[in-house]
């Protein structure tokens, strides 16, 4: 089974390139190489938007704002490997 694929989509004319940028070392931090791979790119106006293989965990549009990295890591956690400790995300 290939390694899970998160996607960062965020508008540039917004300039939320740096937010996807940080969102993406968060993970990577978290969850170093139980991720295969984290990718940011460029999206329509106004967007900004998380997905794990293909399935949106967070929209700034949907859900009223731009993610917490809390949340994000919990539901990343929870769909890969729920049995991880977050350390002070989990609390």
């Amino acid at each position: 089974m290939p390694a899970p694929r998160v996607e960062i989509h965020f508008c540039p004319g917004c300039r939320w390139q740096a937010r996807a940028a940080w969102m993406a070392q968060e993970l990577l931090t978290t969850f170093g190489d139980a991720l295969g791979e984290v990718a940011i790119g460029p999206a329509g106006s106004g967007i900004f938007e998380i997905h794990l293989d293909g399935k949106l965990l967070h929209s700034r549009k949907r859900d009223g704002g731009f993610p917490e990295t809390k949340p994000i890591k919990q539901m990343i956690r929870d769909r890969i490997d729920p049995a991880r400790g977050l350390g002070h995300s989990d609390r």
